[in-house]
């Protein structure tokens, strides 16, 4: 069981993975720059390679980095785009330095213009910078619906998945957000057994890597994006006690973004790790 929450970069990377162990948790997620502004830490070199030897020293899964919010790939201006591809190149080429990991994204907002095309432009980014052989796995998230999101349906997923090159399609997954799909409508509280079905026929569970465990504040198929703590949501404690134990996510790294402070993911951490002990 592999299970963490987000981390603050702020202290550097091996503080982050003793910050982890020290409230229980084996995996984390962390922004590989500033999540609303783009601003990057600078990267220690010795830093990175002492986070490295200490996830390895202590039985870790694999760790999801996170790109920052303001990376859209497929924005309707010019700057911004180059500005998302600029953010995706070099992040993934800094992931690299912590070797075997994910790089996990929000697709991305179409704005005013056609999906299709956007989806397009996506794959297009994403073939110019993953190499078959780089270690990390560039992980797509599963979205609320939010606006003009894409990635709301899994068929959406799959449509970017299928625009990957052949060579290169190892090297990317899914990220199954627990509060995004059932924003999205997908009753993972009612019917957990169809929404993983449906999620296997159309994208492949072969595909999906990582989950981010989250409650949600709102009713299914409210494309709102709000997440909650465990329990005291909508989706409830039971249901995602069952999406934990589920055998088609064992082996997955689970990350708590819920609305708490350290005793609370440290609090969730071992309900979390309870259930699975169970």
């Amino acid at each position: 069981m592999y299970i963490g929450c987000h981390l603050s970069i702020s202290n550097g990377y091996e503080a982050m993975g003793r910050e982890c162990l020290s409230m229980g948790g084996n995996t984390f997620a962390f922004f590989t720059r500033n999540p609303r502004g783009g601003q990057v830490k600078k990267t220690e070199p010795a830093d990175m390679a002492a986070l490295e030897g200490f996830l390895k020293a202590h039985g870790f899964g694999k760790l999801v980095a996170h790109a920052p919010y303001t990376m859209n790939l497929c924005s309707d201006k010019e700057r911004a785009r180059e500005y998302a591809e600029e953010c995706f190149r070099d992040d993934l080429a800094k992931m690299e330095q912590l070797p075997g990991n994910f790089f996990n994204f929000h697709p991305g907002n179409s704005l005013k213009q056609d999906q299709e095309s956007c989806m397009d432009r996506i794959a297009q980014v994403m073939n110019r910078y993953i190499s078959p052989g780089q270690s990390t796995v560039v992980l797509l998230e599963t979205m609320a619906g939010k606006g003009t999101e894409i990635g709301r349906t899994f068929e959406q997923l799959r449509e970017i998945l299928d625009r990957i090159d052949e060579d290169k399609r190892e090297k990317v997954g899914v990220c199954f957000d627990t509060c995004h799909v059932w924003d999205a409508g997908y009753d993972i509280a009612g019917d957990l057994d169809g929404v993983l079905s449906k999620f296997d026929r159309v994208v492949g569970l072969r595909n999906l890597r990582a989950v981010h465990l989250n409650d949600s504040k709102n009713p299914c198929g409210s494309h709102k994006d709000r997440h909650e703590k465990l329990g005291q949501g909508c989706i409830g404690l039971e249901a995602l006690r069952r999406a934990v134990c589920h055998p088609a996510l064992s082996g997955r790294p689970f990350i708590l973004e819920t609305p708490n402070e350290r005793d609370g993911y440290i609090r969730e951490i071992r309900m979390v790790k309870a259930w699975q002990a169970a």
